[in-house]
């Protein structure tokens, strides 16, 4: 790949925006809000019950899911007292096909490494 190629796709992903995406990648950056959505994607739970496991307090559990819910990734609905929460699939599939969008471009830089190097150690064996 020429230099000038490589630049213009390096620009291409600088420039490419896709609304919520920071919101989704900055919730998906910490483990505890990781761990929620895996506790929530097997299934509905009120707070309470969703912050049992964790070390941490239910005051500190809700500002985990208010940043999951501004990404778009958790929907809360209050029933009298009690806040159930559900896993909103959506923004991820939006980061997945992000990713997807960059990985040929990897897999090509990864592949043109692993050739380089197998050519470098032949000089070096053929010296």
């Amino acid at each position: 790949m020429t230099n000038a190629l490589f630049h213009s796709r390096l620009n291409h992903m600088v420039k490419y925006c896709v609304p919520g995406l920071d919101a989704t990648f900055s919730a998906l950056a910490d483990p505890t809000r990781r761990a929620i959505l895996a506790r929530l994607a097997r299934e509905e739970i009120t707070v309470s019950q969703l912050a049992d496991p964790f070390p941490i307090s239910l005051p500190a559990i809700s500002k985990h899911l208010r940043v999951l819910e501004r990404a778009g990734l958790v929907r809360q609905v209050k029933e009298g007292r009690v806040r159930h929460c559900r896993l909103v699939a959506e923004p991820m599939r939006d980061a997945v096909e992000w990713i997807e969008r960059y990985r040929g471009f990897w897999e090509q830089q990864l592949d043109a490494l692993a050739g380089y190097l197998e050519r470098d150690k032949r000089d070096e064996e053929g010296s």
